[in-house]
């Protein structure tokens, strides 16, 4: 998925993930997706205080809605997109000549190493019921001028809970864990809750958390007083460190996404579809792709449409880094 704001962070910030539970509650924001405010995009990660959640370092939301959704080749460094449709169907075609169709139930993960290109359309030329989650993953050092990659997984395991199922769409979740491929320790799941519903989510206590609501009504009680929290549609709920687990209610019944992981230990710059290191780092990706090099291929298909980089901000991009 292409992003078109451009974030940032003249001057590093505070250091490193929080060192015990927190809950702080966070909401989205509204942003242009493919430079055309066609599709209502909203996007949970990054926030200013709160760069990642583990490796997770972006999160959007494109839908609910009826649309058309023409999302042209575009580069990609230092990351794994994360596709899971809640509704409607979408072609992905990438550099390294994958043409499937995105559905309900299946992951598309697509690893960019040092550099991959990949165009998004939804099916058909008339507006459709478009909804899906688009999740980017920072790959470490060791893995991120590796290779690019794709994989497509439509049997995802699950776990069972008393009221509820959760499919582990990538990591592991209670022990139990997804097929795609993942770099650093790491969740995501999504956890269908029946109406009327408490279950117990367990979670590592080594691990950060996070969880947001898809769709229903979902309560977190989460606080170190029990006081319960209600989560509202597209809210990100911050759990941080050191938990062992956590409950939640459901009314009418809820759909929810569960982010977690190792606290990612690297500095992340954040520019544009780039995820690098350093300012340097990604001009150079910026001019790579602005120059037509082979270090993003040809997406299959495609003639010679392609989404242009935008300009470069007028201050030196710097590691994002939280404050909470």
């Amino acid at each position: 998925m292409s992003r078109l704001d451009v974030d940032v962070e003249e001057t590093p910030l505070g250091a490193s993930a929080c060192d015990g539970p927190r809950e702080l509650l966070l909401e989205p924001r509204e942003v242009p997706l493919g430079g055309v405010r066609a599709m209502a995009v909203h996007r949970s990660l990054p926030q200013r205080d709160l760069p990642t959640v583990g490796a997770w370092c972006f999160f959007d939301r494109f839908g609910p809605q009826d649309t058309v959704m023409r999302v042209e080749p575009h580069p990609h460094i230092g990351l794994q997109t994360v596709t899971w449709p809640l509704v409607g169907e979408i072609r992905h075609r990438d550099s390294l000549g994958s043409d499937v169709t995105i559905r309900r139930g299946a992951l598309n993960i697509m690893t960019s190493g040092r550099g991959i290109s990949h165009s998004e359309y939804s099916l058909g030329d008339d507006a459709a019921p478009l909804d899906a989650l688009q999740l980017w993953i920072a790959l470490p050092e060791h893995r991120r001028h590796g290779r690019a990659d794709f994989e497509r997984h439509e049997h995802l395991p699950t776990v069972a809970f008393d009221g509820a199922l959760a499919t582990v769409v990538v990591g592991e979740l209670a022990g139990v864990v997804s097929p795609a491929t993942v770099h650093t320790p790491i969740v995501g799941a999504e956890i269908a809750l029946e109406p009327g519903a408490r279950i117990r989510i367990p979670l590592r206590r080594e691990w950060e958390h996070a969880l947001t609501l898809v769709e229903g009504d979902v309560t977190v009680h989460a606080g170190r007083e029990g006081e319960p929290t209600s989560v509202g549609a597209l809210d990100l709920f911050y759990l941080g460190l050191n938990r062992e687990g956590i409950d939640v209610t459901s009314d009418t019944g809820a759909v929810l996404f569960l982010l977690g992981g190792e606290p990612f230990g690297e500095d992340v710059v954040m520019w544009w579809n780039f995820v690098g290191r350093d300012h340097d780092e990604i001009v150079e990706a910026r001019e790579h792709w602005e120059a037509g090099s082979e270090r993003f291929g040809h997406v299959t298909t495609h003639g010679a449409e392609r989404i242009p980089a935008p300009p470069m901000p007028q201050v030196r991009l710097m590691p994002r880094r939280r404050k909470v």
